[in-house]
């Protein structure tokens, strides 16, 4: 399928410029994003714009969230929130049961995961057989389910694009440890922000380990401010108003908004 692949590529990049040469604006999820097109696309460069994705701060807030857990008391507790079919996130939970849960569970032997979406795939609801996994399927609302979590987790080995599930949790100010591939397009930052592990079993169970022990007090507090800065949907669309009205350069006066996605 390499060969296939690449000619997707090729002929799906061609189409791409085309329709940028023939905008006036073109708009991708991140700066990250918008300087790689730049690079394939140097004709349309000036024409390049960068719009970071964005989660509704007001509706993922902490304040927003009913007081009742969904959780047992007393127990610590990580979740991981996404549509359960998709293969990214079923790859992802099956290697955090498998690989990394039995690590931490020799340090913290009551800690319990709970894996909460929609269409879990058969592999990941067999992982309820598991000691200490629950396996939701579909929630009402998973904001309780987010901010009432001791931690939150984004374990992905493979992924495009921004991933909203980290944008939820840290508008909802909860800690959370992610791979690097979890982190694409966003600008939080490591280590302050979001706590940054490779998909390596060993590793990745450390850094949970660390913050269940010695918890990171402010990090949800300054994920928060992150998204107010840089992903709160209502500020980001601000520029796209400005994109879509007559104004003076660097603006163009009349946009066709392109998004673009990664390649």
């Amino acid at each position: 399928m390499s060969a296939v692949y690449r000619r997707e590529g090729r002929k799906l990049l061609e189409y791409e410029r085309k329709v940028a040469r023939h905008s006036d604006a073109s708009l991708f999820v991140s700066p990250a994003e918008a300087a790689s097109f730049r690079e394939f696309a140097p004709e349309s460069a000036t024409r390049v714009y960068a719009m970071n994705n964005g989660v509704d701060a007001t509706y993922y807030s902490p304040e927003a969230v009913d007081g009742n857990s969904p959780y047992p008391a007393g127990k610590a507790t990580i979740v991981f929130t996404g549509a359960m079919d998709y293969w990214p996130n079923v790859d992802a939970v099956i290697w955090f049961a498998e690989a990394v849960l039995p690590r931490l569970r020799d340090r913290h032997p009551g800690i319990a995961f709970y894996i909460v979406g929609n269409r879990p795939a058969p592999q990941v609801r067999a992982l309820a057989e598991l000691p200490g996994i629950t396996v939701t399927g579909f929630v009402a609302d998973i904001r309780p389910w987010i901010r009432h979590a001791t931690l939150c987790v984004a374990p992905l080995r493979i992924a495009r694009g921004v991933q909203n599930k980290v944008l939820e949790a840290m508008a909802l100010a909860r800690p959370i440890v992610a791979t690097p591939q979890a982190l694409e397009g966003l600008t939080a930052q490591p280590g302050s922000e979001i706590l940054l592990a490779p998909a390596d079993a060993a590793l990745f169970a450390d850094t949970v380990s660390h913050q269940l022990s010695s918890p990171h007090g402010a990090l949800g507090a300054a994920a928060r401010a992150r998204i107010l800065a840089d992903h709160d949907w209502e500020r980001n669309l601000d520029r796209m108003e400005e994109l879509l009205v007559p104004s003076t350069p660097p603006w163009p006066n009349k946009v066709q908004a392109e998004t673009h996605h990664g390649y």
